[in-house]
């Protein structure tokens, strides 16, 4: 049987939290903290201080330029606001209001065992983050949870398969985004290299130029929700998956929508260009998915059906290009939801090629597809297998 301590037991941390009995914090370590918008202002290529931010994000600083505000040791820390993200860190770091822990005794309780442990709490933790705004933990229901303790050669054990684990997971994160990097570098060199260049090139004779519109036609989607979607009916493809889920192309669709649901909705058929129109942020609207199923595929609204006499992967492609992008990136309107306008698309310019040269284009970037879809399985493969194992050795029933 594994011993278990309640964590304000075996935890110091970064301040006095409210309600908490004064037994239950004899000491707390103090850190500067900075704001969110100081520590973006702060990031630097080449430095040497690891910033925590209260999200996963990782980013350093240079030391000269932080030195009076650097700390350093081996912390576990969780946002004071927010969504609950946890992060390990052992060296020099500055930080944002995060909420920092430390083992009081490293001889009985790994500082990496006490994040793996907590990393498999996530869902637990997050509960105590609670608010009608922005939620904050309750900090005295997370130092009540009680920490497994077993043996130190045991926890190292542990942490050693676990981190054999992440540096696995770390590297295809690396490799991904190194070939991401280079099929951007492809898309665009297939298309003119930059969009300066696109148009000396179109100046000078070399190449052709003319806008979206003049080529095709943008149908806009009909409007449902997710509560409308069901395991089986009609395939539609809703905006959001549009960013997470679908690649250059598709055959079937992620998701499906009644029957008989009201016969407005409008319909991409094969060969027809899906193009997003609306998202968070103004960086990915515009991109596209060829729709080669046999079966048409109900659009949402937030997208836009285009028809035209370009190849489908060809235009896919262009729509991922940095030269598209720069074009239609003065005319997002910016706001909770950002959105484009068909037209607002329809102006952007993309160099003609005979259809021949389409597919030539096409064929040698698809590939470069290819293997980041394989690599990108890989990851998720291995983060599964990974949870899989870190929730079995830190389970002690």
């Amino acid at each position: 049987m594994v011993e278990r301590r309640k964590m304000w037991e075996l935890t110091t941390w970064d301040k006095k939290f409210n309600g908490i009995d004064r037994s239950m914090q004899p000491d707390i370590i103090k850190y500067h903290y900075y704001l969110a918008n100081e520590l973006s202002e702060l990031e630097s290529p080449n430095g040497d201080v690891r910033i925590l931010y209260t999200t996963d994000r990782v980013a350093y600083a240079s030391s000269s330029v932080v030195e009076e505000n650097i700390s350093e040791g081996e912390v576990v820390a969780i946002p004071w606001g927010g969504n609950v993200s946890i992060k390990y860190y052992k060296g020099r770091f500055i930080t944002a209001d995060n909420r920092i822990a430390t083992s009081n005794d490293t001889s009985r309780l790994s500082n990496k065992f006490l994040y793996y442990w907590m990393l498999s709490q996530k869902d637990v933790i997050g509960s105590f983050y609670r608010g009608a705004g922005i939620k904050h933990p309750a900090m005295k229901s997370v130092l009540s949870m009680e920490i497994p303790l077993p043996s130190l050669p045991e926890q190292d054990r542990i942490v050693s398969i676990l981190d054999t684990f992440t540096t696995s997971i770390d590297n295809l994160k690396q490799q991904i985004e190194q070939r991401k990097k280079q099929y951007e570098y492809l898309i665009d060199s297939a298309f003119g290299g930059t969009y300066k260049e696109m148009m000396k090139k179109a100046e000078s004779g070399e190449m052709k130029v003319e806008t979206l519109s003049s080529h095709g036609t943008f149908t806009r989607g009909k409007r449902f929700v997710r509560t409308d979607i069901v395991d089986e009916g009609q395939p539609c493809i809703h905006y959001g998956d549009m960013y997470t889920y679908y690649g250059i192309s598709a055959t079937k669709a992620k998701t499906h929508i009644p029957e008989d649901f009201p016969k407005k909705m409008r319909y991409a058929n094969k060969g027809d260009v899906i193009i997003v129109g609306a998202g968070e942020n103004n960086e990915d609207i515009g991109v596209g998915l060829a729709w080669f199923g046999e079966r048409p595929v109900a659009v949402h609204d937030a997208c836009y059906i285009y028809q035209s006499d370009f190849d489908p992967l060809f235009l896919s492609y262009f729509l991922r290009s940095g030269i598209y992008h720069l074009q239609i990136k003065s005319n997002v309107v910016r706001g909770k939801i950002c959105s484009i306008s068909a037209d607002g698309i329809g102006r952007a310019l993309i160099p003609i090629f005979p259809i021949e040269k389409q597919r030539e284009i096409r064929d040698k970037l698809l590939p470069f597809e290819d293997l980041l879809v394989n690599l990108q399985q890989q990851l998720e493969q291995r983060q599964k297998q990974y949870e899989y194992y870190r929730n079995k050795l830190l389970t002690f029933e």
